[in-house]
């Protein structure tokens, strides 16, 4: 089993930043690629960003590139979310996820999930 705490959501005017944190506890966290995740009211869950277990890989949503960067330091068993240049179309809560398999870009490829962190972006 894998435990993992989002934290860092919150409000933010369009523009501004927000740095999300994932703590993970449990098992070995360098074993498991790692994701963000985000859900508005009433749409699906989609796809934020991803990082391969030693960090040497990332992958993003073409909605986020260029304005938000996963990262991790295994040292610390957590991984981040920098959020720049935010929009009020990233309104959602943000889910953190661990995959122990090969693949980490789809919901079904993850394990374990948080129990995730609202953010909020005004216009």
């Amino acid at each position: 089993q894998v435990q993992l705490v989002e934290s860092g959501g919150g409000a933010v005017q369009a523009g501004g930043s927000l740095r999300l944190s994932c703590a993970a506890s449990g098992r070995t966290f360098s074993n498991y690629a790692m994701g963000w995740f985000r859900q508005a009211p009433g749409k699906e869950r989609d796809f934020v960003a991803s990082i391969s277990w030693g960090g040497g890989s990332t992958y993003y949503a073409d909605s986020v590139k260029g304005r938000f960067t996963i990262s991790r330091d295994n040292a610390k068993n957590t991984v981040y979310l920098q959020m720049n240049s935010l929009k009020p179309e990233d309104t959602a809560v943000y889910y953190c996820a661990a995959a122990s398999g090969a693949h980490y870009l789809a919901k079904h490829d993850f394990n374990y999930w948080g129990q995730g962190t609202q953010v909020t972006v005004s216009s």
